[in-house]
């Protein structure tokens, strides 16, 4: 499973509530005509993100998707169709934005994680280490571990979503963030945030 992540904040003359209803109603029309190889999608807010409003507020959005395949429609399907007017509706309205490609490693994707942690790899340890190291971690956490692909993103190499912080080993530095549902609405939809 990969995931397109794509971090964007509003301009400063709109509102966070009418930014987040533009947000919504393009994953919305996304999900009722998803195009092939696309799984689900997802909206947090969050602050303290270097990469994202100089560390500002600003948003995340995940798009699960199958394979790199499915990647190359979500690109097409996204402002095309009955996607198109609800996706230039939220562009409008965005400052800035950047995205990042990462892939599954760990664990199962969360419908609504609560807290992310950025990390990258400690120096002098192998993939083999890390991966070994975080198992057990994500395992008892109930967490999804992320990748990023081909360097292309610019967070950090690996996030692990969580529903509440983490203890993570001691070589590991995270930038550990808060995050709050935009899309899907637990308030509205009922939704634990949950695997």
């Amino acid at each position: 499973m990969l995931v397109y992540v794509f971090w964007h904040w509003r301009q400063p003359q709109t509102a966070a509530e009418d930014y987040e209803r533009r947000q919504r109603a393009f994953h919305a029309a996304l999900a009722a005509a998803p195009p092939p190889g696309f799984l689900r999608s997802f909206s947090v807010a969050l602050s303290g993100a270097p990469w994202a409003a100089s560390g500002g507020e600003a948003y995340e959005d995940w798009y699960l998707v199958q394979d790199f395949g499915a990647l190359g429609a979500l690109n097409e399907a996204a402002v095309s169709a009955s996607r198109s007017a609800p996706h230039d509706a939220a562009a409008a309205v965005a400052s800035g934005g950047a995205g990042g490609l990462y892939r599954l490693r760990g664990g199962s994707a969360l419908h609504a994680p609560g807290v992310a942690h950025w990390f990258g790899k400690p120096d002098g340890m192998s993939y083999g280490e890390l991966f070994a190291l975080l198992t057990p971690v994500v395992d008892r956490a109930n967490a999804a571990l992320w990748m990023r692909q081909m360097v292309l993103g610019p967070g950090r190499e690996f996030c692990l979503h969580a529903s509440t912080p983490v203890s993570l080993p001691a070589s590991f530095s995270a930038l550990v963030l808060p995050l709050r549902p935009a899309w899907p609405e637990l308030a509205s939809t009922g939704v634990e945030p949950t695997r």
